[in-house]
Order: structure tokens, then sequence, then C-alpha cells
């Protein structure tokens, strides 16, 4: 085996399984925190229209929503050549788009920040919302950490980490700051009756009323409550949404974990296969880690602007 090939074999990728995104992203909720994710995101006019104008999704629903899956899935468990060549293809596709805003009638580039960066806001606090709501017991450290973590994310499809929230506190913010620009226009209601009634073959309608309807139901009903009211759309209580988020996830996890990890193709099982068992993403695992990664340890990482190792360090000052 030549050099190269053992180096790939050993590498951990942009996050590793010191990562408080290894061990989460693997958690089957993360495909409810995704559908959340494209109802939070559908509410900026600007985003949406780009999706609208650019993107198969009417046409090609599942095939769209697995290539987003093997996206992240790819960015969080793939070599670090495997991670940053998805990000390139990414940015590649982006920069030759431009769509035209429905308001102004002015063509403005998908690649523009303010937009690349509401697309990975909306996408990682539904992601971390999902995951602590549904039962995942992350301290606030290590939100904060999932948070700045995945700035490296963000760096992949065209940003600089230092324009994106670092910490939950920074995240929230950002939504604050956003809110006056965001509405439920036509696209966005377009999406809203898709994800609800996404077409599929005769034979499977009858496990889209099953399966996919209450999902997507449960996904709108964990949005803040400034969606809703822009959607115009109610949603249940507070309790009685986490209570079935927590729910729906055990029900979830009781599926045997590589049965789950097929989809999206494999990404989990070989990065367990290239770096060993004890790789094995678990939130579990971070409960356990709760005590030296909050306490004395700390996370080494550079920011977001290169090739990244996340590990704990004990504290040598």
């Amino acid at each position: 085996m030549s050099a190269p090939e053992r180096e790939s074999e050993a590498d951990p990728g942009l996050y590793g399984p010191g990562s408080v995104t290894w061990q989460c992203h693997g958690d089957p909720i993360m495909w409810l925190a995704g559908v959340r994710a494209l109802y939070l995101q559908a509410l900026h006019p600007r985003a949406v229209r780009g999706v609208v104008a650019n993107s198969d999704f009417r046409t090609d629903t599942w095939g769209r929503l697995y290539r987003t899956a093997d996206f992240v899935g790819t960015l969080t468990y793939g070599t670090t050549p495997a991670a940053e060549d998805a990000g390139a293809r990414v940015r590649r596709i982006h920069a030759r788009l431009t769509a035209t805003d429905p308001a102004t009638g002015e063509t403005f580039r998908i690649d523009d920040p303010h937009l690349l960066l509401w697309v990975h806001c909306a996408q990682i606090d539904s992601f971390l919302h999902v995951l602590r709501r549904s039962g995942v017991r992350l301290t606030p450290a290590q939100a904060d950490r999932y948070v700045d973590e995945n700035r490296v994310n963000a760096r992949l499809v065209g940003l600089d980490p230092a324009d994106v929230p670092a910490d939950t506190s920074q995240l929230a913010a950002y939504f604050e700051k956003v809110l006056p620009d965001l509405a439920a226009g036509p696209d966005a209601r377009d999406v809203d009756a898709f994800l609800r009634h996404p077409p599929v073959h005769p034979l499977l309608a009858p496990a889209r009323a099953l399966v996919w309807r209450p999902l997507a139901a449960l996904a709108y009903a964990s949005l803040p409550p400034y969606a809703h009211r822009l959607y115009g759309r109610t949603a249940p209580g507070a309790r009685t949404v986490t209570r079935r988020l927590r729910l729906t996830a055990l029900l979830l996890r009781a599926v045997p974990a590589r049965l789950r990890w097929q989809l999206p193709p494999g990404h989990i099982l070989k990065a367990m296969a290239r770096l060993g068992p004890a790789t094995r993403p678990s939130p579990y695992t971070l409960r356990r880690a709760a005590a030296i990664l909050d306490g004395p340890g700390r996370a080494q990482h550079d920011n977001g602007g290169g090739y990244t190792r996340w590990r704990s360090l004990r504290r040598r000052d």
C-alpha cells in the first residue's frame, strides 16, 4: 500500500470522531431536522426564489433530498479530499446560477454571501434544535461547539468563516437581525405545499400518508412561532411537539444502526472501516465526554479556515 493510500485510510476528515458534529450527524432524527431546515430556508424570498428557479425539486423530489443528505454525509464522515471536492463542486454550480427577485425584478447571484449565510444558519439551527429537542443531551458548551465546528461547512460552500456565527448566542442574534427580511410569499407556500404532499408513485401513496406526512407535519411544528405566523398555519403546543419529537426519535433509533447508515450511501460505515469501530458515532458518547470537554478539556481547531482536526485537549495552564 502506498503512502497516500495509508494516509487516506487514516484520514478522519474535516471533523473527526472527537467532534460534536461527528457524534450527532449519524442520528436518524437528522432526516426530520433536514425537512425543518427546508421549511425555514424557504422563508427568505431570495433564497427560495433561487431554489425554485434553478432546482428540479418538483420532478426529482427524493433525488434532491438524497443528494443533500449525501453532501452532509460526505462533509461529516468523508475523507478530507472527498469533503473538499464536494464543496468545490457546490461552489462551481452556485457560481454560474442566477435568479430574479420576485419583488424588484433584480437579477441576483445564487452564491451571494447573504443568501449562503441564511441557508447555512437555517440548516445549523434546525439540526441543533431538533437534536436537542428530541432528547440528545448536549451541554451548552457542546451546543456552542457544534455551531463553531460547522463553520467548516460554511467555508466549503463559499463563506468566510469569520462572518459566520461561532456559537449559539451569535446564531440567535443573526436570526433576530434577519427576521424583518423573512416572508412566506408564493414560492415559500409552494415549498410548503410540496413538502406536505410530495409526488410519489401511486403504489407508494399509502406510505406517504402513513410515514411522510406525519414527519413533515412534525418538522413544521418544530419551527419557531414566527415561522408559523408567516406561513399562516398553526401548530400544536410546544410540549406536545417536544413529546412527539422524542417519541419519533425513539422509534427511529430503534431501527438497527447498520441498516440506517446505508443512507446516505455508507458514509458512516466507510468512516468506521477507515478509522476503526471505536469511532462509531453516537450522541451518548458526548455524555461521557462532557466532563472532559466542558471542564478541563477544550477543543482545538483552526477556526474553520483550513483542514480541521477537532479533538479534546486537557488544559496545561
